[in-house]
């Protein structure tokens, strides 16, 4: 916008006035050159009234009405204020992990992985509603005969009802724990994802149905809602994939779900303080479907806290979870090596420093220790058919994120577990997102 010529407008109106001063006392002036000279200042200062009435006229309808201009605009011209560029309808999202990891006992088992992209989009159709959706592809191929897979990982729309108000009807990540909802490489530390929110809480974690989000003044998020809930009859009693992660192991992703059984959800998280993020979530919902002959609720919490003070980073999250009345489904699969656990938990705390930046450049060295159980506690089955509680694995990760900007990083670390040395190794990660 043209504001100096605005500005100018005090300044021709005291010239203006000394020029007429002048003309009375000067005695070099020339009549006819202090005419000249008013005359010019007077068409200059309605060329400039004559713009302030447009762009007032400009501000207060969109479709001004035509008037006549002065006839001074003829001979100036009035510079017009450029159209700022609207904000696109559509926005293109992206993430992507590539990484190589080395076990320090078998290193012929040394492995690149193109771990996942993903693709998404949001598209707003107008300022209350939009979509949300990504597409994963893991493990870089996706066929009949290989191992990675192609998911929807999110899909909703959300409506703003009130300024603090919104809802959301789809498939949405679950809000629980402090990675689920956030789980861009760039968004938590280490080349992997932490055992706590992969093996107890399954990532990434999404359900199907409808929920409420609540942002208030006060720094308060609250979040509940409807969904669809686990599938127990998809519990294999064969496979070890059940001890790896149990309710990683009979998620539904949505893909034609069982939904006789449904389930309720409600989390809570607080920032009023700058830099302190403190939450907890619930999960609770029926999950054998109608195709058992015994019911079993699964309930599952969390609570969380993230602190950033200055350099520091600090995060911590102790989950549980709980199935009941598995003695009754036990029974029918006692003789296999994985039965379905009574309660399973996890724990971690982590710590990282930014040790040094320049420019879009970040050095910020962490230090984590975790335990966590995926099979704490059996139903009782009966003398000798009971299986025992598994031992509590204990991981200690130490490496490092380097960033070269915001939305790349590239990272190092060392996992060292306790029970299963087998398991240590290296790793070395790139990731980005945008």
């Amino acid at each position: 916008m043209a504001m100096p010529r605005l500005n100018a407008l005090p300044t021709l109106i005291a010239a203006s006035i000394a020029l007429a001063a002048g003309a009375a006392h000067a005695q070099t002036a020339t009549e006819t050159e202090l005419a000249r000279r008013l005359d010019q200042l007077a068409t200059e200062l309605a060329a400039v009234r004559a713009e302030l009435a447009q762009i007032r006229q400009q501000r207060a309808a969109p479709a001004p009405e035509t008037t006549a201009a002065p006839a001074a605009l003829a001979t100036v011209a009035i510079p017009t204020e450029p159209t700022a560029p609207s904000e696109p309808a559509t926005v293109l999202t992206s993430y992507g992990e590539i990484n190589y990891n080395r076990p320090t006992h078998a290193n012929q088992n040394a492995q690149a992985d193109m771990r996942r992209f993903v693709l998404g989009y949001q598209h707003r159709f107008d300022d209350k509603t939009k979509a949300v959706t990504e597409l994963e592809v893991e493990h870089g191929v996706s066929s009949a005969s290989d191992r990675g897979e192609v998911e929807v990982e999110q899909a909703y729309i959300e409506r703003q009802l009130t300024p603090n108000l919104a809802m959301r009807a789809g498939l949405f990540l679950m809000p629980v724990g402090l990675l689920n909802e956030n789980h861009e490489p760039t968004a938590f530390y280490g080349v992997e994802r932490n055992f706590v929110e992969t093996a107890i809480i399954p990532s990434t974690w999404r359900e199907g149905g409808v929920q409420l989000v609540g942002n208030f003044d006060n720094g308060l998020t609250v979040q509940g809602g409807i969904t669809t809930s686990f599938d127990l009859t998809k519990w294999d009693a064969t496979s070890t994939e059940g001890k790896v992660s149990p309710l990683g192991s009979i998620h539904q992703e949505m893909a034609l779900a069982k939904s006789h059984d449904l389930a309720a959800f409600g989390a809570v998280n607080w920032r009023g303080i700058p830099g302190l993020l403190i939450g907890g979530s619930l999960f609770t919902g029926e999950a054998t479907q109608a195709q058992a002959v015994a019911k079993a609720r699964i309930t599952l919490w969390d609570v969380h806290a993230r602190w950033t003070p200055g350099r520091w980073d600090f995060s911590t999250v102790y989950t549980r979870a709980s199935i009941s009345n598995t003695a009754a489904l036990n029974a029918a699969l006692v003789g296999n090596p994985t039965l379905i656990p009574k309660t399973f938990d996890g724990l971690y705390a982590q710590g990282a420093y930014k040790l040094w930046s320049h420019e879009d450049y970040a050095l910020s060295p962490f230090a984590r220790w975790e335990q966590f159980n995926t099979a704490k506690s059996y139903a009782d089955l009966g003398l000798g058919l009971t299986p025992d509680a598994a031992r509590a694995e204990r991981v200690v990760t130490i490496g490092a994120n380097f960033q070269f900007s915001p939305n790349v990083v590239l990272k190092a670390d060392y996992r060292r577990f306790r029970e299963n040395v087998e398991l240590n190794r290296f790793n070395l990660g790139l990731g980005w997102s945008f």
